[in-house]
């Protein structure tokens, strides 16, 4: 449906021929599950296990019984002959897409955790490199006191990780199967056989079902793919914002003979983060759908299957397409170190007033009368009458407490960065531990977009 926001690898997941094979690949699971249980004559196996499905035949007799799965089992009849007889033996509908959905929903999560192993590598790297990069740190936009982009970095390395977690558990919750029947009553098949038949696709049979799976389920899956990509929004974001003319600490790729606007030809704009933000929030929507899905009625109803086949390809298609590109990204990104130097003592010195206020506090005075010393010099070195150091300098009151030298020691960046070797440390990114870690999971370089 994002058309060509689409990467081939889950474009293939979610192809029609993928889905019809699953959906073979379930009936034939289950016919060799009664042939273990002796229901289906084992010579019958030879056949049905070469069961082929013609997309275009099915689509012929789909144009007659406007139902999908009696136009599948019509078509894969034609390629059986007699033996079909024991395909789609007792089952339902939903035994078959249900399952095969979650066979779909899987290969989409292996897809999506490598997704995200490789955006954890480049942010890893790039945190290590710019790991003591001294930057103004910014809270309401306004500038605050000194970070390094490194350590903003570990922060996105760290919340992805989470992610990947939250996704491994998604899949969990998804790898499971129902072979149940037509309200979940296994009332024409077995347990027993549900469990053979789920063994073999490599799921879990669902502990109960009615006719269908859960949709707490989907619903879990779809929020999870909605969070990663808020996070994702919460990067470009920043991008962005570090993109701005007034700011320039950091700009995405802009390559020779690229364009930034029809009518300004000096513009370099941020699209890519801001495709990034506007794909996030289409992933956002697709979760409320999916809660809106789990209210079913009585055993089921098929409120959920029409909307499913939109939000559930779209979200992976999407999800898959924003990690990639912000992998490309943030693996080409300029960053103006020199700029972010000029950032950092753009406001005279003001980034060090909780310093200067800390010390007066430790010389004796109250917290309330240091505070209100230090803003009086800062508000006036806001209106632009002299910088911070100087100003404090020239106070009465303050000198009367900090002698001039203590003043300006007061004023250094290194003093807030001095842990930063310890946060990395517990995030594991160290130069060596880091590349252990890439080897013990298997991250890899980006691939292209």
């Amino acid at each position: 449906m994002i058309g060509r926001y689409s990467r081939p690898g889950m474009a293939r997941v979610w192809a029609d021929e993928n889905k019809f094979n699953k959906w073979l690949d379930v009936e034939i699971a289950v016919c060799n599950a009664w042939a273990e249980l002796g229901v289906i004559p084992k010579k019958s196996m030879t056949k049905i296990k070469l069961a082929q499905c013609n997309l275009q035949r099915m689509e012929e007799i789909l144009q007659e019984t406007h139902h999908d799965m009696t136009a599948f089992l019509g078509a894969v009849a034609e390629s059986v002959g007699e033996d079909s007889r024991y395909i789609h033996l007792g089952m339902t509908s939903s035994d078959v897409m249900d399952t095969a959905l979650s066979l779909q929903l899987m290969e989409a999560s292996d897809i999506l955790l490598q997704d995200i192993k490789d955006l954890i590598t480049v942010l890893g790297r790039m945190a290590i490199k710019y790991k003591y990069t001294v930057m103004i740190g910014r809270t309401h936009g306004v500038h605050a006191e000194p970070i390094t982009f490194g350590l903003k970095l570990a922060n996105w390395v760290e919340e992805m990780r989470r992610n990947h977690q939250r996704l491994l558990d998604a899949k969990n919750t998804i790898s499971v199967g129902k072979i149940s029947g037509a309200v979940g009553t296994y009332a024409t098949l077995s347990p027993q056989l549900e469990e053979i038949a789920c063994s073999k696709l490599g799921l879990q049979p669902a502990p109960v079902s009615n006719q269908v799976l859960q949709r707490d389920r989907h619903a879990q899956f779809v929020t999870t793919l909605a969070i990663i990509a808020g996070s994702l929004e919460k990067f470009a974001t920043e991008i962005r914002a570090l993109q701005k003319t007034e700011v320039r600490e950091a700009e995405e790729p802009f390559s020779a003979g690229q364009t930034g606007s029809s009518a300004m030809p000096h513009k370099r704009n941020p699209e890519l983060s801001e495709r990034v933000c506007g794909l996030a929030r289409l992933i956002r929507g697709h979760a409320v759908t999916a809660m809106e899905n789990m209210a079913l009625w009585h055993e089921r109803d098929i409120s959920h299957s029409s909307s499913e086949r939109i939000i559930l390809p779209d979200s992976c298609l999407a999800l898959d397409y924003i990690v990639s590109l912000f992998t490309s990204v943030m693996s080409n990104l300029t960053v103006n170190v020199k700029q972010m130097n000029n950032n950092l003592m753009l406001t005279k010195g003001l980034i060090f007033s909780q310093r200067v206020m800390l010390a007066l506090i430790e010389k004796g005075l109250s917290r309330q009368d240091a505070y209100k010393l230090v803003q009086r010099n800062a508000m006036k070195a806001w209106k632009g009458k002299s910088n911070f150091m100087t100003l404090l300098k020239a106070d009465a009151a303050v000198k009367a407490v900090l002698p001039p030298e203590d003043i300006k020691s007061l004023f250094d960046e290194k003093y807030y960065t001095r842990f930063v070797d310890e946060i990395f440390k517990r995030l594991g990114l160290t130069e060596i531990q880091w590349q252990s870690e890439l080897i013990e999971t298997g991250g890899l370089a980006p691939r292209s977009i």
